[in-house]
């Protein structure tokens, strides 16, 4: 069995990974009734009880702590790192695993990369090393955090950097978070496209995650929940806050976040249960990455929501496929029907069948526009277990040039700030950085999108099936 670790930077990096584990264990107590320490268990979490009754259900109990999830908690400020330590899951990290330091990287992507990099890097690579030495086979890293803020983008994408250094044969899945353009980090253009010339260059795979699409989700579940539409949302229902009801929120991104883990639940699905058909987190870079810079997937999910949070029929089976490619179940805002497709992988989990899925795939082709080397660009997946409260579920991933508008309006953000050099200086006082470090940066974005704008042009042109020889008998 492979182990994957999970590297948490930043508060929105920590607030996801908060909800990830929580809706892990809850997933893995629904299947596991004994608690007992097993395969699915040790893909995500080690066993650090020697009492064989010891597992996922008695964490949640709160009777003992024999689970530590495999994850690296990074902060420049403790509040939500502390905060997860005194919550629930507090048992669940291991001291040694946490990285917090307490004045924050101001929002300045410079010192979260330059300064705090240099300064914790050895620190990161010790508790990240300890941890993947704990793994019998480490597959991959998981790097979630956000592009507008201080740490994530700038701590975040040195980190990445430091795994490229020193786990070069080990995957790296990035989980990117980002800012929605009435985003209230005024220097956030700045943060994200440096950013994403580290995402560019050094992720294996990164999945592009838009808060306001995450918004506009949570808005239309709670309008149709309220309207009757969707059916009754329980109490405690993680669709909204603590309090469980959907008019009256303790934090806003409560809901969000939510969205995020479930995108990763389904995700790890294949690690974690069986499945007639599970797909490898190795195969996804293979099969949906053809050239090295466009390695963004678009996401999207069906349901929005999981743990029976909603008491609604189960949504048909055709119905669910058909979704997962509606602009509405996007995270972030885009439409991939109506622009050009590389590949797609379709992760979908319970009660399915081959046929059932193969079906589907058939009957939406013709309406989903592949590149012309690549009309069988499919990969698929099953999972027998499906999320909690639901039978089946799906994530379609899709390697897609509908990505290319939000890079594009993140380009044209930080151009009327760069144009004026506004806020300019508070980058260029840290150490190493230079004004040049900016011009590389949104160099490298236009480059990306250039690329994606000849894959675009290459959609009108169509390449006719080469002659068929004849053999003559």
């Amino acid at each position: 069995m492979t182990q994957s670790v999970v590297v948490q930077v930043g508060q929105c990096g920590n607030q996801i990974g908060c909800r990830f584990w929580d809706l892990a264990l809850r997933e893995h107590a629904a299947v596991n009734k004994k608690g007992v320490y097993d395969e699915a268990l040790c893909s995500f979490f080690r066993n650090v009880d020697t009492r064989s009754e010891a597992g996922a259900a008695d964490v949640l109990k709160g009777k003992i702590c024999s689970l530590k999830a495999r994850a690296v908690l990074i902060d420049m400020e403790e509040g939500v790192v502390n905060e997860m330590l005194q919550g629930p899951l507090r048992d669940v990290f291991d001291s040694k695993q946490l990285i917090t330091d307490v004045s924050g990287s101001g929002n300045n992507w410079a010192v979260g990369h330059n300064i705090y990099g240099g300064q914790y890097r050895e620190h990161i690579v010790e508790n990240v090393r300890r941890t993947a030495e704990q793994c019998d086979c480490l597959q991959c890293f998981f790097v979630i955090h956000s592009m507008g803020g201080g740490t994530g983008s700038g701590l975040g994408t040195s980190v990445l950097n430091l795994l490229e250094d020193e786990f070069p044969e080990v995957y790296r899945f990035v989980t990117a978070v980002y800012p929605s353009a009435d985003d209230d980090v005024i220097t956030s253009p700045y943060n994200s496209v440096l950013a994403m010339r580290e995402l560019t260059e050094h992720a294996d795979c990164v999945l592009p995650i838009e808060n306001q699409s995450l918004g506009d989700i949570v808005n239309k579940i709670h309008q149709m929940a309220n309207s009757g539409k969707l059916g009754s949302v329980k109490q405690n229902s993680l669709l909204t806050s603590n309090k469980g009801s959907t008019k009256e929120t303790e934090k806003p991104f409560d809901a969000m976040n939510n969205i995020v883990a479930n995108l990763l639940l389904n995700l790890t699905s294949s690690a974690r249960f069986e499945g007639s058909l599970n797909m490898d987190l190795n195969e996804i870079t293979m099969n949906l990455v053809p050239f090295p810079h466009l390695h963004y997937l678009t996401s999207s999910l069906t349901p929005l929501y999981t743990l029976a949070d909603v008491n609604v029929p189960t949504r048909r089976l055709d119905q669910m496929f058909s979704d997962a490619f509606s602009k509405d179940h996007q995270l972030i805002r885009a439409d991939p029907k109506h622009s050009l497709y590389l590949a797609c992988a379709l992760m979908v989990r319970g009660n399915v069948q081959i046929s059932d899925l193969r079906r589907n795939i058939e009957r939406l082709k013709p309406s989903l526009p592949f590149v012309s080397w690549n009309q069988e660009g499919w990969k698929t997946g099953l999972c027998s277990v499906p999320p909690v409260g639901h039978s089946h579920s799906l994530l379609a991933l899709a390697n897609n040039t509908c990505v290319k508008p939000t890079f594009i309006e993140l380009r044209d953000r930080f151009n009327k700030l760069y144009r004026k050099k506004a806020h300019l200086h508070h980058y260029l006082q840290v150490d190493g950085m230079e004004q040049s470090s900016f011009s590389e940066a949104i160099s490298s974005l236009s480059s990306l999108i250039e690329e994606y704008n000849e894959l675009d042009a290459s959609k009108s042109i169509q390449v006719p099936d080469p002659p068929r020889l004849n053999i003559a008998v």
